[in-house]
C-alpha cells in the first residue's frame, strides 16, 4: 500500500490539466499549476521548497501533501564508446535501465517503461524477469531528468526495458510532459515508442501522439514470428500492418520497423521478398540489430557479411533500410542484463 501511495502522491508525471485539477481543488490560482509544472519539467527541481516564486505556505501546504518524485540512479556503468547504462530503483521494489548513447552531435536516451516485462520475446534478457510493475508517467520521466547528460539530450526512445504500449496511459502523459511547452518542449520528431505491436493499444497511440513508431518486426512469417515473439498469437502481424496502413503517415511521422538478425534464422531471400510483400507502399525505414547473445539461448548473433548482404538484397527491393551500430558492448549491452543482475 506504501508504495501505491507514493505514486498518487508523486507531482512528477502529471500533465498540467492534473496539476490544476490539484490546485484548484485546494483553492489556489490555477497559474500555480503550471508554475509547479516548470519547476518539475524545466527547472527539474528535487524538492518542493525550491519552488521560490510560489509562496511559502502554499510550498508548506503542498509538501505536507506530495513529493516530487524525483530520484537518482543507484548505479551507472560507462563503456569505452562513451555509452553509459545508468539502473533507477523503482517504488515497486525493482529496477529499471536507462542508456545514454552519445554519438557526433546526436544524444539518445533508451528509456524504460515496465519493470520487467510479460511479452515473452525469445530474444530479450527482460523478458525472463516477468512483469514486475508499471512505471508511472512520473518514474519514466525521471529517467530523463535527473541523468547528468540531460541538457545535452536531442532524441528519446522508449525501447528499454518493457513493452511501452503495455502501459500506454502512463507512456502517453509522459510523451504530453515531454512535447510540451510546460516540460522540456522536445518535438515529437525527436522521440519514438517501439512496441511489438499491441493492439488496440497501438491504434490509440497514432490517434493520440505525433511521436514515431517502430515496430518489433524480426519476421514477415507469422510462425516463425509467434516463436521469436510469442505475442503474436494475440497481436498478428497482419493486423498490426493493417492498423498502420489505416493511419496515413504525415511528413512529421515516421514509422521504423526494428529487426533483429539471428544467424541461419531470419535472413534468407524468403525473408527478404515477404518483407518487400508486407510493407509495399508503407513509408518507413528497416533498422537491421545485430543480434547479442544472453546466457543460456539457442539464439546466436549473425555473421558479418550475412548482415550486410541481408541488407543489400532488401535495399535492392526499394526499402530504406540500416545496420544498427552495436554500443556498450562491455557493459551488459542486452537489455535487462544489468536489472536482473542486481
Amino acid at each position: 500500500m506504501k508504495n501505491l501511495q507514493e505514486k498518487r502522491n508523486l507531482l512528477a508525471g502529471k500533465t498540467l490539466a492534473e496539476l490544476e485539477a490539484i490546485v484548484t481543488g485546494r483553492g489556489w490560482p490555477r497559474y500555480t499549476a503550471r508554475q509547479i509544472a516548470e519547476w518539475l519539467y524545466r527547472q527539474r527541481a528535487c524538492t518542493i521548497d525550491q519552488m521560490t516564486n510560489i509562496s511559502k505556505s502554499l510550498r508548506q501546504e503542498l509538501a505536507e501533501n506530495f513529493v516530487t518524485g524525483r530520484s537518482h540512479p543507484v548505479n551507472a556503468e560507462k563503456s569505452s564508446d562513451g555509452t553509459v547504462k545508468y539502473l533507477f530503483a523503482t517504488l515497486d521494489g525493482g529496477y529499471v535501465e536507462t542508456v545514454y548513447i552519445p554519438e557526433g552531435n546526436r544524444h539518445t536516451l533508451c528509456v524504460s517503461s515496465q519493470a520487467g516485462c510479460r511479452m515473452g520475446c525469445a530474444f530479450c534478457m527482460t523478458a525472463r524477469q516477468g512483469l514486475h510493475g508499471q512505471l508511472s508517467a512520473g518514474e519514466i520521466l525521471n529517467q530523463i531528468i535527473s541523468i547528468p547528460e540531460t541538457e545535452l539530450l536531442t532524441n528519446i526512445v522508449y525501447m528499454g526495458m518493457g513493452e511501452p504500449l503495455d502501459n500506454l496511459d502512463a507512456v502517453l502523459n509522459s510523451l504530453e510532459i515531454l512535447s510540451d511547452d510546460y516540460g522540456p518542449g522536445m518535438s515529437p520528431r525527436r522521440i519514438t515508442v517501439s512496441t511489438i505491436g499491441i493492439l488496440p493499444a497501438m491504434q490509440e497511440f497514432l490517434e493520440r501522439s505525433r511521436c514515431h513508431l517502430a515496430v518489433s518486426l524480426h519476421s514477415p512469417f507469422p510462425e516463425e514470428r509467434k516463436r521469436l515473439v510469442p505475442a503474436e498469437k494475440l497481436n498478428p502481424l497482419n493486423e498490426i500492418i493493417k492498423t498502420i496502413r489505416r493511419f496515413p503517415m504525415e511528413k512529421q511521422r515516421r514509422i521504423s520497423f526494428e529487426y533483429i538478425v539471428f544467424k541461419d534464422l531470419n535472413h534468407s531471400q524468403k525473408h527478404v521478398n515477404a518483407l518487400a510483400r508486407l510493407l509495399q507502399g508503407i513509408r518507413c525505414r528497416i533498422n537491421l540489430i545485430r543480434f547479442h547473445p544472453i546466457p543460456g539461448s539457442p539464439l546466436k548473433a549473425p555473421e558479418e557479411e550475412n548482415l550486410y548482404s541481408f541488407r543489400e538484397a532488401i535495399e535492392n527491393k526499394g526499402l530504406i533500410t540500416t545496420i544498427r551500430k552495436s554500443r556498450g558492448l562491455d557493459i551488459q549491452a542486452a537489455c535487462g542484463l544489468l536489472a536482473t543482475k542486481f
